[in-house]
């Protein structure tokens, strides 16, 4: 099976400001051991025609030029990372819709590592449209010298399900414009 394939630049333009196709989505994502979260980040913006960012390429007044915003990263001891969660919470104004995701050696648990992240969001303010999480290659801990969780995760078929996520989100703004 062949592996998913992403761009080597972390930032990936959507579409062009202005356009009116639809909300502006950003993608704000962590992807720290195997890019496993950016290779689905990757699949979900070329579906929403979103922009691809770290939280250090985000500033907070940044975040206020997007409609919908997908925060994302890999699961650390149980939650989303520590910059995503900081960027979430130094920020005064965050768009009102907003969704999570993650890659996880144990995603179905998702509920569970989406908490603390989904909790901060509520209390800002924002509407969370959804939640997605998939198998990721987990090497943390003595997981590494057994080779680790999932180990060719993200798939050809997670890819799938988070492009068939990305489209019922973009079939929610539809609704919503």
């Amino acid at each position: 099976m062949n592996e998913p394939q992403i761009s080597d630049t972390s930032i990936v333009r959507g579409r062009e400001a202005g356009s009116d196709r639809g909300p502006r989505v950003a993608l704000i994502v962590e992807s720290v051991h195997h890019d496993n979260t950016r290779k689905i980040a990757h699949a979900m913006a070329h579906a929403l025609e979103a922009d691809v960012l770290s939280p250090e390429e985000i500033t907070a007044d940044g975040l206020t030029e997007y409609d919908v915003v997908g925060f994302g990263s890999g699961i650390y001891f149980g939650r989303h990372h520590s910059s995503i969660i900081r960027l979430v919470k130094s920020v005064d104004r965050l768009p009102c819709r907003v969704f999570i995701f993650s890659t996880a050696g144990l995603p179905w648990l998702r509920r569970l590592f989406h908490w603390a992240l989904r909790r901060v969001l509520l209390r800002k303010g924002c509407f969370v449209i959804g939640e997605f999480s998939c198998r990721g290659w987990d090497t943390v801990g003595p997981l590494l010298l057994v080779g680790g969780l999932n180990r060719r995760h993200p798939d050809c078929g997670d890819m799938e399900r988070a492009t068939r996520f990305a489209d019922s989100l973009r079939r929610q703004f539809d609704v919503v414009e």
